[in-house]
């Protein structure tokens, strides 16, 4: 059985990878579901700390720095729950390499790039459409058939995106509404899509942790390497704050690692459907903490659009249960 992220997480949320070898299944109760829920603001949490990190330095340069601290926590999990990484054959070290290419490298070069430009809740809001373009992606890509009630769910889904992206401003869509951040943030949408595409098929056999820990070192190597050319543009005082160091360790070890860790540990107790219902919750907890922490203005086409949106992913997962 394969699961599908749809938060942004998936701001570096886990691969969707087969999830029968991870050890260790949890028991159901309260604090599975008290974990489940942290997990999805501690994602609504990444856009606050990705907003902080765009502002402050150069964008290759943070999320390397996030995903050097996430590989290192990874590769500990790793040693710890499962003795090491695994040796991959070839078709494993592309699909990995892919994977850290889409979802690490392309979408946070996506996510900071937009953050530098929106607000944090916006940002969020957008994102929130990420399993509806997955869906839509199998569908073109790989014929995977869509009823009639999920291609409900994404137009739904589509109507309240368009309504959060140009502010419920139609006639302004093609001027000043929508801009060079929304367009890069639904960059980083599709690329969750590939990447989501690829963990389902052409990771079979692997478990998420090391499927995890293989594309954040992919990624986290391909991020360091473009890094070096903002060398010139560093500043010490980029290091030496600690609302950026704050940032980058927030990222990289609540929004990667141990949202990771507690997702999966509702997929093995509850399944993939139960468990991704919670992802719902992630553009909710990210406007509201854009709010709370950065004074941002929630409209009321924010809350109309983030509504439908909301409605539209939870219609189309809720059908795709119901076929399963």
């Amino acid at each position: 059985m394969t699961v599908a992220p749809a938060s942004p997480a998936a701001s570096g949320t886990p691969p969707p990878v087969p999830t029968r070898d991870v050890p260790g299944a949890p028991r159901t109760g309260p604090l599975l579901y008290v974990k489940l829920a942290l997990c999805t603001l501690f994602w609504g949490g990444t856009f606050i700390a990705g907003k902080v990190l765009a502002q402050a330095m150069p964008h290759f340069t943070a999320a390397a720095g996030r995903f050097a601290v996430a590989s290192a926590c990874l590769l500990l999990v790793a040693w710890k729950l499962e003795g090491g990484l695994p040796r991959l054959d070839r078709r494993q070290a592309a699909a990995t390499a892919l994977l850290g290419v889409t979802g690490i490298f392309l979408y946070n070069v996506f996510f900071l790039a937009a953050l530098g430009r929106l607000p944090a809740s916006r940002t969020a809001l957008i994102i929130a459409l990420n399993p509806v373009v997955t869906a839509l992606a199998m569908a073109l890509v790989i014929r995977e058939p869509l009823s009639a009630s999920r291609w409900m769910g994404i137009a739904v889904a589509l109507v309240g995106a368009a309504i959060v992206i140009t502010r419920g401003d139609a006639t302004a869509a093609l001027s000043q509404s929508v801009g060079t951040g929304e367009l890069l943030m639904f960059g980083g949408v599709c690329a969750w899509a590939v990447y989501t595409i690829v963990g389902r098929r052409a990771l079979e056999g692997m478990s998420p942790i090391a499927a995890t820990t293989y594309a954040s070192l992919w990624g986290g190597a391909m991020l360091a390497a473009c890094a070096l050319t903002e060398l010139s543009r560093l500043e010490a005082a980029m290091f030496t704050d600690w609302r950026n160091l704050a940032a980058i360790g927030y990222l990289g070890f609540f929004g990667t690692v141990l949202g990771f860790i507690w997702y999966y540990e509702g997929v093995r107790a509850l399944g993939p459907a139960r468990t991704a219902v919670f992802n719902n919750l992630v553009p909710v907890f990210g406007v509201l903490l854009g709010a709370l922490l950065l004074g941002e203005p929630i409209l009321v086409s924010m809350l109309v659009g983030g509504a439908l949106v909301i409605a539209g992913v939870t219609l189309t997962n809720r059908t795709a249960r119901t076929r399963a």
